[in-house]
């Protein structure tokens, strides 16, 4: 019997990629069809995602899955997509799009989110909706839509966040509504925590309108066949299914980390651009002391029949972007480093005493960020850093400070210890970065899979099939399959600050 295939349509807010994953044996294997751009559009109008060519690009990827897998004699049984949080679209009645979605970097959702803070009690949304209040959520977006543009609100049939609207532009509802699923709406700011619907009277408070919410839908559920035109066009098999992973980036990866059935006193750190840094747990952390220490509430991929019971509770953090950004600015000098040349230089530089606060509102935003580094450095009294190794490194060991102090909260906030921490994504491969963070946190820390997203992706599709039992399964498969490599903290003695590696 030919080997079942599941493709992953993976969209982050700068690259997107199409990915085929195989399960046999017991084990997944995953292989990149196809890598393109998500770019967005400025224009007068504000900043957009630019739709049109994001669905060319996943087209030409289902082709190249297609063609992989016939070559192969694998056979394709489903697709589904994961995103980014909190942006959506619109569609009308015939089921066409409203113009193009906002993205969360258009600078005008921060008018938005000041006028509900001044109206409401952000401990209040907080409460209400488990989400951090941030100026990039939903909720905010569409107030400052419903001021902006009154009339597309009054001839929208439904919001759809990305992965929905892109299942909407897959499958072959059969004249039902279109679906929202649970992980992404959970990133919105406008849906209950507890109860997981809609948060109607925060809509209605704020006088927003709520006919074109649709059912929210827990990751795992089929939304329908490939429409026929898109299995003309990409040749795929006429009775694959389009399935709702975790629509949430985040969600796939902490689905896809390779906890032991049974084992409850670990943490996952999602590692790339950004850090998410939390726990899972069967409800969610309303408090006042969660919200001002940064803590959000999101829905994830639940452990018994009901896929939507779990709460991922964590902490938004900067991550490798630090040392991205350091990049750009070097290349821009005239300078070219690959990032495994500048960990060695890191890992080569003396331990340095300087430590910078991560949350630093500077840190956030593109340019200089060397410079920056320097001068946060320099502000507080410790030495400056100057050399791009040493740059680095002050840039790991302050985010495995952090790291440290996030885990402490979490602890105090929930009352449970956690003995070993789970590092899912991209980030995994800066070996020196997981070595600081064993130091810095005194437990071991669990690398991989590097590609959590897709492989979380994958096997939630898997699930929704039959091929895997449950999400304990799912864990299970994935350590199988991608040999974690455990880094544990070192019997020696750390720079004052600093983690030792």
């Amino acid at each position: 019997m030919p080997a079942a295939a599941h493709i992953a349509i993976d969209l982050g807010a700068e690259s997107g990629r199409v990915v085929v994953g195989v399960l046999e044996d017991g084990r997944v294997t995953v292989t990149e069809a196809h890598r393109f751009e998500t770019p967005s559009i400025t224009s007068p109008g504000g900043v957009h995602w630019d739709v049109p060519g994001m669905w060319r690009s996943i087209l030409e990827g289902l082709s190249r899955s297609a063609a992989w897998a016939h070559e192969r004699g694998v056979v394709v049984r489903s697709v589904g997509v994961d995103t980014w949080g909190v942006d959506f679209a619109l569609i009308d009645r015939a089921g066409e799009l409203l113009g193009l979605p906002h993205c969360y970097r258009d600078p005008r959702h921060r008018e938005a989110f000041d006028r509900v803070s001044h109206a409401l009690n952000v401990d209040d949304i907080y409460r209400t909706t488990g989400a951090q209040p941030m100026a990039i959520n939903s909720l905010f977006q569409l107030e400052g839509l419903s001021r902006r543009a009154p009339e597309m609100l009054e001839r929208a049939d439904r919001l759809l966040f990305m992965p929905d609207l892109f299942h909407h532009l897959l499958a072959d509802r059969a004249g039902k509504p279109s679906l929202n699923e649970a992980t992404i709406a959970s990133t919105s700011q406008m849906v209950d925590p507890v109860t997981g619907a809609w948060a109607l009277e925060l809509l209605d408070q704020l006088r927003l309108p709520r006919h074109m919410l649709g059912e929210i839908a827990p990751p795992g559920t089929v939304v329908g066949p490939l429409h026929r035109e898109i299995v003309e066009r990409t040749n795929l098999p006429r009775d694959v299914l389009v399935v709702m992973p975790a629509g949430h980036d985040t969600a796939c990866a902490v689905a896809a980390a390779p906890a032991p059935a049974g084992v409850t006193a670990w943490a996952y750190l999602s590692s790339g651009t950004w850090s998410l840094l939390g726990v899972e747990r069967n409800s969610p952390l309303l408090s006042g002391q969660a919200r001002a220490a940064g803590f959000t509430n999101e829905r994830g991929v639940g452990t018994g029949r009901r896929r939507e019971d779990a709460i991922r509770f964590h902490r938004n953090l900067v991550g490798l972007w630090l040392v991205q950004e350091c990049r750009r600015q070097w290349e821009r000098e005239g300078r070219h480093f690959a990032y495994d040349q500048l960990t060695r230089l890191a890992e080569e530089a003396a331990p340095f005493h300087a430590l910078i606060d991560i949350n630093e509102p500077a840190l956030f935003e593109p340019g200089d960020m060397p410079g920056r580094i320097a001068e946060l450095a320099r502000s507080s009294g410790q030495p400056t850093p100057r050399t791009p190794g040493e740059v680095v490194r002050t840039c790991l060991a302050s985010l495995a400070r952090e790291y440290r102090r996030t885990v402490d909260q979490v602890e105090s906030l929930t009352g449970e210890r956690i003995d070993v921490i789970h590092l899912v994504g991209g980030g995994g491969r800066n070996r020196l970065l997981n070595q600081m963070t064993a130091e810095a946190l005194g437990r071991p820390v669990v690398v991989g899979p590097h590609e959590a997203t897709a492989v979380g992706n994958i096997l939630v599709q898997a699930m929704a099939m039959g091929e895997v039992s449950g999400l304990a399964d799912v864990r299970h498969m994935v350590a199988r399959s991608f040999d974690p490599i455990t880094y544990h903290p070192r019997e020696v003695k750390p720079a004052p600050g600093e983690p030792s590696a």
